[in-house]
């Protein structure tokens, strides 16, 4: 189909728009060199991004926990997420400006709508993947998520929530998938908040540690987020009747803190985690049983489909790789291949 063409009124609208949002952007940059001009603010120290909002972030200080500071951001710096160590000076009425990004320990990414590459959190020990019985949980999407969670090098914990839903019609698929990531070295965790079951095996794995909660919406993320972290009342959304499927209730990435250590990012639900912008290789290398077996094919460009002397192949002959993983392989490098 032939791209349409836009007429003079319509691009001299986008052009007005883009125009306005320069100058808007201009204006902000100009009020905070003015600040940082003058002696309106204090000097520079660190600090650690709870949440971000556009153009403006809530800034804590380390020595001060729970203390909230909203901030603007400087327009050379790159983008900052949740759980970044950045550099600001203080200004008045509990606001500031960010001037400099400490260096990340790790981050986790996802391509948005766009095939864009976009930070979603930043200095995480576990990503936590979030699962339940209802909306149903599916190896494929799991693997997804450790994919992604390998390829940063981040340990990924899988946590089946709300185990008060498990009964008679579920529960032999469930315990079959939980041990499939057991057995493959994974740490795996449940919990009910309604049943009160699991939760301190939670606290006694985050304790002293940056988390972040991912997971399709509706598996109890803002539920666990409020029993976990009591005060917070993290909002909490319904399954949609129409589609069965969770509705968000988070709309931006938010940290808190435990009581007795370690932090919690708590990020919106995210249905699907799109890896269009991995490579083969990486999705290979994201599968844990494949490690042993990746350089020994006969064939150095071998695609492990029905090359002779596939190393892989002959694993899953063999039962070492079992057969609902390599499946699940093959469904992932499909989906990049149809980008």
């Amino acid at each position: 189909m032939a791209k349409r063409k836009l007429n003079r009124r319509q691009n001299w609208r986008i052009q007005k728009i883009q125009e306005e949002r320069a100058a808007r952007a201009s204006r902000r940059e100009d009020k905070i060199q003015d600040q940082l001009g003058t002696s309106e603010l204090g000097p520079e120290e660190e600090g650690l991004v709870i949440a971000h909002y556009g153009v403006q972030l809530d800034i804590e200080r380390p020595s001060e926990p729970g203390s909230l500071y909203r901030c603007h951001l400087r327009a050379n710096l790159p983008p900052l997420v949740t759980g970044d160590r950045i550099v600001w000076r203080p200004g008045k009425d509990d606001n500031g400006v960010v001037v400099a990004q400490l260096p990340r320990d790790s981050e986790l990414c996802r391509p948005d709508n766009h095939g864009r590459i976009k930070p979603v959190a930043a200095n995480i020990d576990y990503i936590v993947l979030v699962v339940a019985p209802v909306p149903r949980a599916h190896a494929n999407l799991i693997d997804r998520y450790l994919v992604a969670a390998e390829a940063v090098d981040i340990e990924p914990v899988l946590l089946l929530n709300k185990t008060d839903l498990i009964d008679e019609t579920n529960r032999d698929y469930l315990l079959d998938l939980l041990s499939t990531y057991r057995d493959l070295g994974y740490q795996v965790l449940t919990a009910s908040t309604k049943a009160e079951h699991g939760l301190d095996a939670i606290k006694e794995l985050l304790k002293d540690h940056t988390s972040v909660f991912v997971g399709q919406s509706g598996v109890g993320k803002s539920s666990l987020v409020n029993v976990l972290l009591p005060g917070v009342q993290a909002k909490v959304g319904e399954l949609s009747e129409q589609t069965g499927k969770g509705m968000h209730t988070t709309t931006a990435a938010k940290l808190f803190h435990f009581p007795d250590g370690g932090s919690l990012i708590d990020s919106p639900g995210i249905r699907e985690f799109g890896l269009w912008h991995m490579e083969p290789e990486d999705v290979l290398n994201g599968f844990r049983e494949f490690h042993d077996f990746i350089g020994h094919c006969r064939f150095r460009d071998c695609k492990h489909e029905q090359e002779p002397g596939c190393a892989l192949l002959e694993a899953l002959e063999e039962g070492k790789i079992e057969q609902k993983r390599m499946d699940s392989y093959r469904q992932i490098l499909d989906s990049l291949d149809q980008l």
